[in-house]
């Protein structure tokens, strides 16, 4: 998934808008977006919501982000988000693979009470909200086979730390952030995770977010949240892959396959190895353009 795009449980018109927004997935939200005296009356139209979108084939991927373990809404939320089968449920403020272990064990519950097939419903987690995520972003590898993603966020970590800002007058994140950036990508590649680049609020400002997505998509990142439709749409054009770079990807898998047994590979004067060959592999099937492992 490229573009996952938020919008508020109790949005009405807007989820239907979400869904016609050319995002790979949409998140219902049942946490930042609603308020506290509101999130008991956000689960119904939530639920009718999913009830009616999941019965169809053709759809972007539906997640749900309920509120974290540690509140009074999370299990009434779990136990409605189950009934309406999301794709996914995406898990905010996780400590590492205990925590995923703690949710997958509640969704399983779930299922089985409400006839869910068992393990279907995924979950991604948001793995750097608080201080203490910082130091367990290495354990998620191997915690529940439900995992597919992490992603970080800057809002909440930046409240819980006492800050008053997370970037800088440039637009640029500030240190401590960029220590939460890097912990989710490096916390998903030690999974063997995708990592999800967290949203950017500036949601007007077009350069700013293709900006930012090109120097996610450089890091490692294969997609992005979203705040609002408008960016969805540079959010697929940055992270789908380019003529270019399929170009490139197929000849760095040609040179392989044509030698299977070179460590090292020349090409146009530069020189390629393994983990190269592994990209290119990564990259085309990203883009649907696999034509072999070499």
């Amino acid at each position: 998934m490229k573009s996952l795009l938020f919008v508020p449980a109790d949005g009405g018109k807007k989820l239907d808008k979400a869904m016609a927004s050319g995002a790979d997935a949409i998140i219902v939200d049942l946490e930042d977006s609603i308020s506290a005296e509101r999130k008991p009356a956000a689960r119904a139209p939530m639920l009718e919501f999913l009830k009616g979108a999941t019965a169809h084939a053709n759809r972007p991927k539906i997640l749900v982000r309920i509120n974290d373990l540690t509140t009074p809404w999370a299990d009434e939320d779990i136990d409605a988000a189950v009934q309406g089968k999301p794709d996914a449920i995406l898990q905010p403020k996780a400590e590492g693979g205990a925590s995923v272990i703690h949710l997958d064990a509640k969704l399983t519950a779930r299922e089985a009470m409400h006839g869910v097939a068992p393990g279907s419903i995924s979950i991604y987690a948001l793995a750097t909200e608080t201080a203490k995520a910082f130091f367990v972003a290495g354990t998620y590898g191997g915690s529940s086979r439900r995992l597919k993603g992490l992603t970080w966020g800057a809002e909440d970590l930046s409240a819980e730390l006492g800050a008053s800002a997370n970037r800088g007058a440039d637009g640029a994140w500030l240190p401590p952030y960029q220590m939460a950036r890097s912990l989710c990508l490096a916390g998903a590649a030690a999974a063997q995770i995708p990592a999800l680049d967290t949203v950017y609020v500036d949601f007007k400002n077009e350069a700013g977010l293709r900006r930012e997505c090109e120097e996610a998509k450089r890091d490692g990142f294969t997609g992005k949240l979203a705040i609002h439709p408008a960016q969805v749409a540079i959010i697929n054009d940055v992270f789908s892959p380019n003529a270019a770079e399929i170009e490139h990807a197929r000849k760095v898998v040609a040179a392989f396959a044509a030698k299977p047994g070179a460590g090292t590979i020349g090409i146009d004067g530069k020189m390629y190895d393994r983990p190269h060959l592994a990209r290119a592999n990564a990259l085309l099937a990203q883009g649907g353009n696999v034509v072999g492992n070499g």
